[in-house]
């Protein structure tokens, strides 16, 4: 069992819209060709899900597959299951051109739901998120004030927001201030 903890501690945060750490997630980067059966089938065997099309993320369960870039994706599944699934995917994929790496430990994995949900995320990401443009399964890496970020939908209405966790305390209280009481702007009333 490890003895890791997450960088929040389990920091919560109740405003117009609520900011919780998720703590400790196995996270793996994988990179190759996603177009690949030999790939499909690793992520599939890994997760129980299948590769997500561009700026899309695919969740169920305990896990998740974030499409990254045209070459590479973010598995998400328990932390202490990582290296297993390391071993795993470098069994199913002998022979061919990938990597897979750890990068649990260096991330720090948010949630930002309620009503507000979209409004706090808004305030600091320039993305559209009106409910037209950003729907639940859509995926972006973008900019979340002066750090990189990445974040989803889920059916529910909630956002999962991955970031470094060297930065994790900034978009902590960045998310925080965005959504205190009566900074509501009420764009998506």
């Amino acid at each position: 069992m490890s003895n890791a903890v997450s960088a929040l501690g389990g920091a919560s945060y109740d405003g117009f819209a609520r900011i919780e750490d998720q703590g400790l997630r196995g996270m793996i980067t994988l990179r190759g060709d996603l177009a690949s059966k030999e790939i499909k089938a690793a992520v599939k065997a890994a997760t129980g899900l299948g590769v997500p099309g561009q700026r899309q993320a695919l969740s169920g369960g305990d896990t998740a597959v974030l499409w990254m870039s045209p070459d590479e994706l973010l598995l998400m599944c328990p932390y202490d299951e990582v290296n297993d699934k390391i071993a795993a995917l470098e069994t199913a994929l002998a022979g061919q051109h990938f990597l897979a790496v750890n990068v649990s430990d260096a991330r720090t994995f948010l949630r930002i739901s309620g009503a507000g949900a979209r409004e706090v995320l808004a305030k600091v990401c320039p993305v559209d998120l009106s409910p037209e443009a950003f729907t639940p399964g859509m995926f972006r890496r973008t900019r979340m004030a002066q750090v990189p970020a990445a974040f989803w939908l889920d059916d529910a209405g909630a956002f999962h927001l991955i970031c470094f966790r060297s930065i994790a305390d900034y978009a902590f209280n960045l998310l925080k201030v965005s959504a205190k009481p009566g900074g509501e702007v009420g764009y998506f009333a």
